[in-house]
């Protein structure tokens, strides 16, 4: 008959206690009446939930081998605590909760600014859990991965620190047992402190050639760890060996595809020399690190007093310039300093403003990530573009209105102190009822433009208005009944009536005109507004209209520049939404802008859009020089921000990324698309629970944003909350249609979560559809890796790369694929796509 959980359903035979799929206690006939309600196991804290009547959730800090851990609030003390939920599979057994009390008797006597402070072990609702010491700060492994090779002096400031913590809980009889980067913090001013003592050692097992629950990390493992042989100080002093060896390198000594491959050269393996690896580091600190990893222990460091001692030496005959941990840098660009003397400290007027200046740092840093608000600029004017209403019988000439407010919205942004948000920003609102009052606020303007366009045969009426949006009064109005040729002139005399209604003063002359007009031909301009008008739906079928319009309108006027660029973006954005190859469209990109360039060398646009062609390319010095050259001739042109974070991204150079980033969003403070990217990097960082707010955030202004959505699945998938990573993935496939937008992803999360059958339903469609011409080969590697296929997923990786697929730019960065980074077939993707 079987017995189905109560949390997952699956069925487990009648003799089973827990559920032999998330362990789960079962309900039983014999032991247990029906009546009684189960304590199921908590698994996951959501953040603002209270934990146990007491923790607050913060965050989510991270995961490992025995569970989740998070930042909570402890209401009763008010502090910051950090709790790590202990999973089922290792809780279940009672020994093992007994052994992991007895050890934390132990480990809570080590009193080390070195070491992370444990408090207690308890239990809630079916699921037990550790709280300890909350240390702010990065782990080792995030700051080698960030910085690759740290200096000499780096590593011995740190290792030094480690040694101390070392020292104090051994000599009380203390052993880590699993000592990994993952385990020490470093905050922004250098400190270590050593985390999670007293806990491994708590884990019945038999290394990893036995049963039972595996001690330790492989990389970091000691020989006698592997063998399953009794660990003691001088373990821990191997696996500072091998952490020492990775701060040095980059890398860890021995890798494998297996904990078992990794064991076996644990064992049997000399490591090769790191000064091999680099060369700047002093012959005797690489023999420093040699020795602590000794096969025989009784040939180590019998002592972390030893290894400080060896390192304080070594560091006697480094700069103190290398020795310095670079500071995480902050959201905001400009520094707030405060120097006063000692004798002034207890001034009250000081107290004051340090206070002051601690609550507006702890303020930036925690809410402008969760909550930004719109830009508000420091521009001295402001006004907003909305959407132009088409009054025309016929409502065929929605295409118009738009072009007519976007031509505004880019001459006005050129005019110096008057702030005009983007066009997403303004154009988010269009078939919206909402007030004068909220769109301003939520736009961060003071004042409104707001137009009627009626076409009749070759009659055009313009009605305009600006409206004051603290009031609501009108400030301008005018009604525009003119031929339509003659919509040049109305868009310039429109931009002036606003400059001169807003009272502000223009620079150079005054009789220049304020809006440029690309063309002079009627048709050709009207081409030009319907291929950007089918551009900016972003559809597959969309894009190849508005490259037929674009078309068309150069045939009407061959040095209609901005109708090139038109091209080139439309070709840009197929691989993307209509997966056609990158390599058959990127030439015919490039000619489009080539020749945009040929008629304006001037034009923002066409050098933004060459940047992105060259990023594609992976040339990414032009494509950066390109980037700089369109921000220098238009600074607020939103996309060049945008794109260029881009390019930041896929390099790795996350917190210059983010100042571009942040910077569009000042320029289009309601782009969806941008306000994504912010969340995209929240995401490459690890920080997954900032970027699923982000992403939260976004699909506010619209819940259909399929891109978003995808990206909202990959933070689930990274949290390896699979049901829920699937579900935003299905949400998504349904908003794409016949896109195979996001089938990857699908099909990636199905891999890792066991579910083959509907993983390999998803290759077979994949290697359809590339068989009909689309791009897909990244989408099937990042299946096959999966289901852990390293030989197939690079496989199809090169051939992403030979197709210039737009997904492979992420590699580096995205830390779906951390695992695969040392091996040298990854690097050599790199380092041909020019990110190494």
């Amino acid at each position: 008959m079987g017995i189905k959980c109560p949390k997952c359903h699956f069925d487990n035979p009648d003799d089973t206690v827990y559920c032999g799929k998330c362990a789960t206690p079962l309900p039983s006939s014999k032991e247990i009446p029906v009546t009684e309600t189960l304590e199921t196991p908590t698994e996951e804290l959501t953040t603002g939930s209270t934990f146990a009547g007491r923790y607050q959730i913060i965050e989510e800090l991270g995961k490992g081998g025995m569970g989740k851990v998070y930042k909570a609030l402890d209401t009763d003390l008010k502090e910051k605590v950090a709790i790590k939920l202990i999973k089922p599979e290792v809780a279940v057994d009672k020994k093992t909760i007994e052994r992991f009390r007895n050890e934390l008797k132990f480990a809570r006597k080590i009193r080390h600014k070195n070491v992370c402070q444990m408090y207690d072990l308890n239990r809630e609702e079916g699921t037990h859990y550790i709280t300890m010491e909350y240390v702010h700060g990065e782990d080792l492994k995030r700051l080698i991965r960030k910085m690759g090779q740290m200096s000499a002096g780096q590593v011995i400031s740190i290792a030094m620190q480690v040694c101390e913590g070392m020292a104090e809980a051994h000599r009380l009889g203390v052993v880590h047992r699993d000592l990994k980067p993952q385990n020490i913090m470093v905050d922004e001013e250098g400190n270590a402190r050593i985390m999670d003592f007293g806990i491994a050692r708590s884990v019945k097992g038999k290394g990893i050639t036995g049963a039972g629950v595996m001690i330790g990390t492989p990389e970091y493992m000691s020989p006698e760890q592997v063998e399953g042989k009794e660990s003691d100080q001088r373990s821990d002093i191997y696996s500072l060996g091998v952490i020492l060896y990775e701060m040095v390198t980059g890398r860890v000594p021995f890798e494998g595809d297996t904990p078992f491959t990794i064991g076996v050269k644990q064992k049997s393996e000399v490591p090769r020399n790191p000064k091999e690896l680099n060369s700047q580091i002093p012959d005797d600190l690489s023999r420093v690190i040699l020795r602590c990893m000794e096969k025989d222990k009784e040939q180590r460091y019998q002592s972390a007093g030893e290894v400080r001692s060896e390192l304080k030496n070594i560091e006697k005959g480094i700069p103190t310039a290398e020795k310095v941990i670079p500071k995480k840098k902050p959201i905001t660009s400009k520094e707030i300093t405060v120097t006063f003397g000692l004798k002034k400290l207890f001034i009250p007027g000081l107290i004051v403003a340090a206070l002051l200046i601690a609550a507006v740092i702890i303020i930036w840093r925690v809410i402008p990530q969760k909550e930004a608000a719109p830009a508000i600029s420091s521009s001295k004017y402001s006004i907003a573009v909305l959407p132009f209403e088409d009054l025309s019988p016929t409502k065929d000439h929605e295409y118009l209105c738009d072009g007519i407010a976007e031509t505004l919205i880019n001459s006005l942004n050129n005019i110096k102190d008057l702030w005009v948000p983007a066009r997403a920003s303004s154009f988010s609102f269009k078939g919206k009822d909402l007030g004068i009052h909220e769109i301003g606020q939520q736009l961060g303007v003071e004042n409104l433009l707001e137009a009627s366009v009626q076409v009749i045969g070759n009659k055009l009426r313009i009605t305009p208005k600006i409206i004051n949006v603290n009031d609501g009064s009108q400030v301008w109005s005018e009604q525009y009944d003119r031929q339509m040729e003659d919509v040049f002139a109305i868009q310039d005399e429109i931009a002036r009536e606003i400059v001169k209604a807003l009272k502000i003063k223009l620079l150079g002359e005054k009789e220049a005109p304020l809006v440029k007009n690309y063309t002079e031909n009627l048709q050709a301009y009207h081409l030009y507004l319907q291929g950007r008008y089918f551009w900016n739906r972003r559809k597959a079928e969309d894009i190849k209209k508005a490259i037929d319009y674009f078309n068309q309108a150069i045939e009407k006027d061959p040095n209609h520049a901005l109708a090139y660029v038109g091209l080139a973006d439309c070709y840009l954005l197929l691989p993307q939404y209509g997966r056609s190859p990158t390599k058959e469209v990127l030439p015919k990109a490039k000619a489009a802008v080539s020749k945009a360039l040929e008629i304006d060398g001037k034009l923002a646009e066409a050098h933004t859009s060459l940047a992105f062609i060259m990023t594609q390319e992976f040339d990414n010095a032009g494509a950066e020089n390109e980037f700089k050259r369109a921000i220098e001739l238009n600074p607020n042109y939103a996309t060049a921000h945008h794109w260029y974070n881009i390019l930041l991204v896929y390099q790795g150079r996350l917190d210059k990324a983010m100042t571009e980033i942040r910077r569009a969003i000042e320029l289009d403070p309601l782009s969806l698309v941008i306000n994504s990217c912010l969340g995209d990097i929240f995401y490459l960082q690890g920080e997954y629970d900032q970027a699923i707010h982000q992403y939260r955030k976004t699909l506010e202004l619209d819940p259909t944003f399929a891109e978003v959505i995808i990206w909202l699945g990959k933070c689930y998938g990274q949290k390896e909350m699979f049901e829920e990573a699937i579900a935003e993935f299905k949400k998504a496939r349904i908003l794409f249609g016949d896109s195979p937008y996001g089938l990857g992803d699908l099909g990636n999360a199905y891999a890792r979560s066991g579910d083959e059958s509907n993983a390999i339903a998803i290759l077979t469609d994949l290697e359809e559809m590339s068989n009909q011409g689309y791009a897909l080969y990244y989408d099937m590697g990042f299946i096959y890796w999966g289901f852990g296929d390293k030989k197939k997923a690079f496989e199809y990786l090169e051939k992403a790369y030979k197709e210039k697929e737009h997904a492979i730019s992420y590699l580096k960065v995205d830390p779906a694929w951390e695992s695969l980074r040392l091996d040298p077939r990854f690097k050599s993707l790199l380092k041909r796509m020019n990110l190494e």
